[in-house]
């Protein structure tokens, strides 16, 4: 069971954008480590950009929700902005140094992504 912030009684949801290039795979397994820490649950980002109507309104019912996006073309922020859902928090992976097509998804990465995501959702 994920981790309940603080200041809520929902949990929190981490939604990756997965993407095919390296920062989206670096996106992705910070999320599945992130959940296996307990910081939040690792949500499938396909079910809000398909309408799916549970999963957006879990979404809306999540303490916090943190999208993490691998490049400038911020799909998965967009999903969500799309879905009207606008109270997120935000993490891009090429923010913090990493350059998209230069950046294998070692371990050293993926941890410094996840300090970013701490950081971001800390109450």
């Amino acid at each position: 069971m994920a981790k309940e912030c603080g200041c809520g009684k929902a949990p929190i949801l981490i939604f990756p954008c997965s993407g095919a290039a390296d920062v989206g795979e670096i996106t992705d397994k910070a999320a599945r480590e992130l959940s296996r820490e307990d910081v939040g649950d690792m949500a499938c980002l396909a079910g809000i950009g398909g309408g799916i109507s549970g999963m957006i309104e879990s979404a809306k019912a999540a303490s916090k929700i943190l999208v993490i996006d691998g490049c400038p073309q911020d799909c998965a922020k967009k999903t969500f902005f799309k879905a009207g859902i606008k109270e997120i928090k935000f993490v891009r992976v090429t923010d913090l140094g990493f350059l998209k097509g230069k950046s294998p998804a070692n371990p050293e990465r993926v941890v410094t992504v996840m300090n970013k995501a701490k950081e971001m959702l800390a109450c």
